[in-house]
């Protein structure tokens, strides 16, 4: 009876063994180290596909080399030695995504990294994709409202474009981009912000003003922190640009916003040194170019009968002294549909947002502004440039004749009118007053900040008078009948209380 017993028990072990999986083809690693591991025996994995190790770690496929596998480490490489076994998942990296993930923090491959609760159930999604195929693809033409009145008047950004945001350390660009996640809230389009590199302290830095400012609702923040692998950092812009393309197919408007890619680029020069690529310009492997064009491919509008929805990217990268012409920042200028250049002169000057008008441009221009605000802003960047110029010669104690006097005085007002603090939105109804009262002349010899004041206090008047007209402004439709006139009372009820208030002072 126990020899029965024990041979039942014999044949049910049997039963419960996996035959397919003890029969799969297992890799073995050979060496390892620094974030790459080479592994032999996996003759029939595929690039890009997952790989698990006896350690449990993770890993990617990436060089498929005739005798070995080189393999780039993902999550929990100092376990990893030589003589580990290895197995194919079947698939590529992916993550889960649904609306659970706004106001999440979670790495590229789904782990989450906030203190706002366990794992996110959801379907997973694959990090990477093809491009859109040109025949689905829309003209850009909407408007992507940032807020920012530079930005809008001097540089217009669309749905569906590419706009890089360029300048040295410490400028404001992760503010700036930050502004136009925040300038989201109340318009619908929905935001991804991406980290790669970035220390953790700066992580929960951004997540926390996203939060404070509201933002963090419509936001998913993709992070892979610097003290991560350089494969999990190279991941981090694709499960970004996955995040973004997943609500873009249910025909939604989402922002993505890569910070940076320079330190992106950074972790792919180093996976492609340890796995014995042959080095190029300033030691990038010689397909960066194609590495961050993919990447930036996948930003688009799609047209009704792909779906609607659009993709807006905008990818930061970082310049020395103020140079473009570095081989990352030149790579990324030509790729991209125009750039926004921030001057460390200006934003020593405190003239923020410190952006450059004559350095920066869209190539989308004014399709992408409504009719009142492309006509408030047809001459704001010569305007600008003009004054520019102008005011150097008066630094040097030139005389200037009335005309050109008046020339620098609506500049230095104009200026001042582009001033703008953090998390401070400006709408269509702020910018267009802004620019009208200049160009119009109703705020010649008026001192600058005090011009600024005034401006600011007529639009709220405005809104409060002039609803619907507001209303109409922001929206960006066609506006008919007497509206300068409205603009100009409201700036003029203004200005004269500002007199008044300074003669009774006096």
């Amino acid at each position: 009876m126990p020899e029965t017993a024990s041979a039942a028990a014999r044949l049910a072990a049997i039963g419960e063994l996996e035959l397919g999986v003890a029969g799969e083809l297992r890799g073995t690693v050979t060496r390892v180290g620094d974030g790459v591991a080479h592994v032999a025996g996996l003759t029939e994995v595929g690039h890009e596909e997952l790989v698990s190790f006896d350690s449990g770690a993770l890993g990617m496929a990436y060089d498929l080399a005739p005798d070995y596998t080189g393999i780039v480490l993902l999550s929990d490489a100092s376990s990893v030695k030589a003589g580990d076994g290895v197995l194919r998942s079947g698939h590529t990296p992916s993550l889960p995504v649904s609306d659970a993930l706004f106001g999440r923090v979670v790495d590229p491959i789904g782990r989450v990294l906030d203190d706002a609760g366990s794992s996110i159930s959801a379907q997973p999604w694959p990090v990477f994709h093809d491009a859109p195929s040109l025949i689905a693809r829309a003209p850009v033409t909407r408007p992507l409202r940032t807020g920012v009145q530079i930005i809008d008047t001097a540089v217009p950004v669309g749905l569906g474009q590419r706009q890089l945001i360029i300048g040295d350390r410490n400028v404001g660009k992760t503010a700036l981009a930050l502004d136009i996640v925040a300038a989201q809230r109340d318009t619908g389009v929905l935001c991804v912000y991406v980290l790669i590199g970035q220390p953790i302290s700066r992580v929960l830095a951004i997540r926390e003003a996203l939060a404070k400012n509201r933002a963090l609702g419509h936001t998913v923040v993709v992070a892979a922190d610097a003290a991560e692998s350089a494969g999990l950092q190279y991941l981090a812009p694709y499960a970004g640009a996955s995040v973004a393309e997943y609500f873009r197919g249910q025909g939604r408007d989402v922002v993505v916003v890569y910070d940076d890619l320079t330190k992106h680029a950074d972790a792919y020069r180093e996976l492609a040194l340890l796995l014995g690529r042959p080095p190029g310009r300033e030691a990038f492997p010689g397909d960066i170019f194609f590495v961050h064009a993919e990447l930036l491919e996948r930003a688009t509008a799609l047209n009704e009968v792909a779906g609607g929805g659009s993709v807006t990217a905008l990818p930061l990268v970082e310049t020395t002294d103020s140079d473009i012409s570095g081989y990352i920042p030149t790579n990324l200028i030509s790729i991209t549909d125009g750039q926004i250049y921030l001057d460390t002169g200006r934003f020593e000057r405190n003239l923020r947002p410190a952006v450059d008008v004559s350095r920066s441009v869209s190539r989308i221009g004014g399709a992408a502004q409504s009719g009142a605000m492309r006509k408030a802003a047809r001459n704001v960047r010569i305007d600008m440039a003009r004054f520019e110029s102008l005011e150097a010669l008066t630094r040097v104690g030139l005389d200037l004749d009335p005309k050109t006097q008046l020339t620098v005085e609506r500049g230095r007002i104009l200026r001042e009118l582009m001033r703008q603090p953090r998390f401070v939105v400006r709408e269509n109804t702020d910018q267009i007053l802004a620019l009208t009262a200049v160009a119009s002349g109703w705020l010649d010899g008026i001192a600058p900040t005090t011009a600024a004041r005034c401006v600011s206090a007529a639009a709220s008047r405005l809104r409060s008078e002039a609803h619907d007209l507001c209303a109409a402004v922001d929206a960006g439709r066609e506006l008919s009948g007497e509206w300068q006139a409205t603009f100009e009372a409201a700036l003029r009820h203004e200005l004269d209380a500002s007199r008044s208030s300074t003669v009774g002072r006096g």
